[in-house]
């Protein structure tokens, strides 16, 4: 399952699928957040940018910006999250994905984690 996704060291995977990919939040990272109560997201049709927010999640704990890992355009948004903000917390890698984008660079992709690097990094967190 979350062996075939790549991750960032903010804690979003993507799952790609030729030219597109699905974003979300990792297991650890709703874990972190604690319940989710409201998601900002963008619109379709909305670019998103390498590096630059496109969203928030807000828990009982904080407000959480999401931070880009690719550049594209916004093809399809979870619009479930509208009324179910708490399905990133019960399936953050299916049912809880956020946006689904179309790459502009899929070099950009080459930058992310696999899931054995990014379970070192989560691991390395927990011991600091």
């Amino acid at each position: 399952m979350a062996d075939t996704l790549k991750f960032t060291p903010d804690h979003l995977w993507l799952r790609v699928e030729g030219s597109r990919a699905h974003l979300g939040i990792s297991e650890h990272a709703q874990d972190e957040l604690g319940e989710i109560i409201a998601v900002e997201l963008p619109d379709v049709g909305d670019e998103v940018e390498k590096g630059q927010s496109f969203g928030e999640l807000e828990s009982v704990k904080t407000v959480n910006e999401l931070i880009a890992p690719i550049t594209g355009q916004v093809v399809e948004i979870n619009t479930e999250l509208d009324d179910h903000p708490n399905i990133v917390n019960e399936d953050p890698y299916h049912e809880g994905w956020l946006i689904e984008v179309e790459l502009n660079d899929d070099t950009e992709l080459d930058t992310l984690l696999d899931a054995d690097e990014y379970d070192a990094l989560i691991s390395g967190e927990e011991e600091a």
